[in-house]
């Protein structure tokens, strides 16, 4: 269980200071964000193994010693992920803001004069009589609000693009991480299994050294015994 409080107490000082450098830069890539979303997953399943290893605790003050610093890491897990929820915010803000400023500025801008009829011409004043001249097309605003409808459809496809890749790094370094710890768990039980062959090769080598010096013994008792009857016939036989 001290292993599981010094993995999970490394990976909570390692968070801090990957949020402290994300909120003095600026504008933190997609990629650094993601690598801190993994790290926060890797982090919550450390406490989870954590916890399973302290409610398996047999003595009463480790096991309430072990909560109390569970408790402690999850309120850190909390505020590492409402401050990356933060600095998710202000980034997705900010790379709005610089759309919109980056739109607008693509708008063309026409002045428009103090006096609308500065340089409007003077010309003759059509008679009742003569035929109306046909009107030219009417222009409007159409073909400019279609382009910024359009160029707020893309910002806003990029935007999710950007967010999906986001997800998609961190699950892919969570899952990286999820299989660095099976590695690390499966190289482990393989040595425990070395340790078992180990064990069971010595535990067989004994006990048939044991049975070898059974059978030696056993010999030796039964030689014991002849040697001991022939001499009692020997000495009763010299002595009548």
């Amino acid at each position: 269980m001290n292993v599981a409080f010094n993995s999970a107490l490394r990976q909570s000082r390692a968070l801090r200071s990957e949020l402290v450098d994300l909120n003095t830069k600026g504008a933190p890539t997609p990629a650094e964000i993601g690598n801190v979303s993994a790290s926060l997953a890797t982090f919550s399943k450390t406490l989870d193994e954590y916890q399973q290893l302290a409610r398996q605790e047999l003595i009463q003050k480790k096991q309430e010693e072990a909560f109390e610093r569970i408790k402690k890491f999850r309120l850190d897990l909390s505020d590492f992920r409402s401050q990356i929820d933060a600095i998710k915010k202000a980034r997705d803000e900010a790379q709005h803001q610089n759309n919109r400023n980056e739109l607008l500025g693509r708008r063309p801008y026409n002045a428009t004069p103090e006096n609308p009829y500065a340089n409007a011409t003077v010309g003759p004043t059509p008679s009742a009589f003569q035929p109306r001249q046909p009107a030219g097309p009417l222009t409007t605003g159409s073909a400019d609000e279609m382009r910024e409808a359009h160029a707020f459809r893309e910002q806003n496809f990029m935007a999710t693009t950007n967010q999906a890749l986001d997800e998609y790094i961190a699950r892919g370094q969570a899952v990286l991480g999820d299989l660095g710890q099976q590695r690390e768990m499966l190289k482990n039980t393989q040595k425990r299994l070395y340790n078992v062959a180990n064990t069971l090769g010595v535990s067989g080598d004994t006990i048939r050294m044991v049975e070898r010096r059974a059978r030696e013994d056993k010999w030796i008792f039964f030689a014991g015994v002849i040697v001991f009857f022939l001499f009692c016939w020997l000495v009763l036989h010299y002595l009548r």
